[in-house]
């Protein structure tokens, strides 16, 4: 397991002073109105306009993004430079699959620890629906085939070589949700730990209702505050997270059919993340740059963990990346007041719960003498999940930390975590305390 403190580990605390994401916005099998950088231009916008500093005063710019489009290389710079930052702020975009919101964030806060930056505007964005449709390689080939042929005979025999199958696309969103070392997609890995730890169909409804109950009760009692409404285009305006189905009921769920193992597994469309576009900014400072600028304070990035693990059963990635991370500061599952665990899937986040607390998984795979104590599920996700509002990869890790956030200054509580499963086998975790 790989092992890195950010704040107590090297020093120089880091503080989270503001934040913004846009609603997340459900794709409904076209391009969606906006693009990538579109989306994260105005989640900062507004971000960097009430803040006390100007934006070329940022140090830098880091943006967690997996599949940006064909003209937003280093789509991290394409976001400063429209933001205003100016020629001078750097800007660099990661990937860490599902957690790279996450992943900006943590680089973001390591920078500031070690003294190397004061004031960083860090996140993830998304535009899922925008993910490229590939021509496959033997459609290559012929093409580079007709671009060399230089006769009118030399096309010809070209142009007789060409097969309809040529022509089939690779869908760029689907392969790239699909584990090509282990050759399972993410929907077939939640099937594995529904096996594994028995989650059953409808324990899988029934988390999945209750995240688009939370999300609906979230809206309506405003605790959704750091959402920034958009506009696109046509005028239209978007001012919450469109996936939500507040009228979701047991009998609807159960009428799904199973979509990565037909016909007889259990993980379907409705208890699933929603494939969705979305951006979200945190606004990361050292304590001189609180200072300086007499910034509020939400909170303080604590410490940060990534673990690896078996591919096939990478949902459990919470769990091996929140173990170590609890058992380095020295906290139990009591000592944490509010959690966030994307839910890539209800299955994964149910096996996570249980395998928190089976003393033969933690002893075996996490080597430690004991199970931790169960995570209260009302303290879980309060305000929904990637099941009711969506989970843009580049974007839920950085989504699941400003929530956090928001809840802990809400219920006036002290510590949280915030932890996501990564495609690949992998897990990330992050300890924030309220100041």
């Amino acid at each position: 397991m790989e092992q890195r403190q950010t704040d107590e580990g090297c020093g120089r605390p880091v503080f989270v002073v503001d934040g913004s994401r846009t609603p997340f916005l459900k794709v409904r099998g076209r391009p969606g109105p906006f693009k990538a950088a579109d989306l994260a231009v105005y989640a900062g916008r507004s971000l960097l306009a009430r803040q006390p500093f100007a934006a070329p005063q940022l140090d830098e710019v880091i943006l967690g993004c997996v599949m940006p489009g064909p003209d937003e290389a280093n789509i991290a710079r394409i976001a400063a430079l429209r933001l205003g930052c100016g020629d001078r702020v750097p800007a660099m975009t990661v990937q860490r699959n599902c957690a790279s919101g996450l992943q900006a964030l943590d680089t973001a806060a390591r920078n500031i620890a070690y003294g190397h930056s004061d004031l960083v505007l860090s996140g993830g964005v998304e535009a899922m629906s925008h993910a490229p449709i590939l021509l496959g390689t033997a459609m290559v080939n012929w093409m580079a085939s007709w671009r060399s042929a230089r006769s009118f005979g030399d096309r010809l025999k070209v142009l007789s070589a060409l097969r309809p199958a040529y022509l089939t696309p690779v869908i760029a969103l689907l392969r790239g949700l699909t584990d090509p070392v282990v050759g399972l997609s993410m929907g077939q890995t939640a099937e594995v730990l529904a096996h594994r730890f028995g989650i059953t169909r409808e324990m899988m409804d029934g988390f999945a209702m209750r995240s688009h109950q939370r999300l609906a009760a979230g809206h309506d009692n405003g605790h959704l505050a750091e959402i920034q409404p958009v506009y696109d285009s046509a005028g239209h305006y978007y001012d919450h997270d469109t996936g939500l189905r507040a009228d979701t009921s047991m009998e609807q769920l159960s009428g799904l059919k199973p979509v990565f193992d037909k016909p007889y597994g259990n993980v379907t469309a409705g208890n699933s993340a929603q494939v969705t576009d979305g951006a979200a900014w945190l606004v990361l400072a050292s304590e001189d740059a609180v200072n300086r600028y007499e910034l509020p304070v939400m909170g303080r990035i604590v410490d940060t963990h990534w673990a690896g693990l078996d591919p096939a059963q990478m949902g459990l990635g919470p769990v091996y990346a929140m173990a170590p991370l609890l058992a380095r500061n020295g906290l139990n599952t009591g000592d944490i007041d509010f959690w966030e665990i994307n839910e890539a899937f209800a299955a994964q986040v149910l096996a996570c719960l249980s395998a928190w607390q089976d003393d033969d998984f933690c002893q075996k795979q996490l080597d430690l003498e004991s199970a931790f104590s169960p995570i209260d599920e009302a303290r879980l996700n309060v305000d929904g999940g990637g099941i009711s509002i969506g989970h843009p990869v580049g974007a839920s890790g950085a989504r699941i930390a400003l929530h956090l956030l928001q809840v802990l200054q809400r219920e006036k509580a002290g510590r949280g975590v915030a932890s996501l499963c990564i495609g690949g086998g992998q897990g990330g975790a992050m300890l924030i305390e309220r100041e």
